[in-house]
């Protein structure tokens, strides 16, 4: 068994189709939904993990293939902007799990650890120099 993060974006032609269902009862899947945004008639999206064998893992983004859906696989949707960052602080109180964390006191210097983030997108909000952004 094997998990994988996927995002899949949906437009208005697709919203409306049980895909995340087919990918459950089709391929065995276990699917854990993190955010989404589908609606009727509109453009959408998930993010999500799926687990399962790699066989069905590879079967089931086949099947993905068949519609008209953007599969990104891989890293989180979340983007720190080093060169943006304004060094402020302001993201730092509002991230739960501390990926974005002062990483040296003495000169506030903030990092990003991309493993901590559960993509809360509390930093997007926070940061008045829009060095968080989401791939949705």
């Amino acid at each position: 068994m094997i998990t994988k993060k996927i995002y899949l974006y949906f437009p208005k032609s697709e919203t409306e189709k049980p895909i995340v269902y087919q990918l459950v009862k089709e391929f065995d899947l276990i699917v854990n939904i993190f955010r989404a945004k589908v609606t009727p008639e509109e453009e959408g999206y998930l993010s999500l993990e799926v687990t399962g064998t790699p066989e069905n893992i590879d079967r089931a983004f086949a099947f993905l293939g068949g519609f008209d859906v953007v599969i990104h696989a891989g890293d989180k949707s979340v983007h720190w902007d080093e060169g943006r960052c304004a060094q402020c602080g302001a993201c730092v109180v509002h991230c739960p799990p501390g990926a974005l964390f002062i990483a040296d006191f003495t000169t506030r210097t903030i990092a990003f650890n991309e493993d901590n983030c559960v993509e809360c997108l509390a930093c997007i909000a926070a940061c008045p120099f829009g060095a968080c952004s989401s791939a949705f």
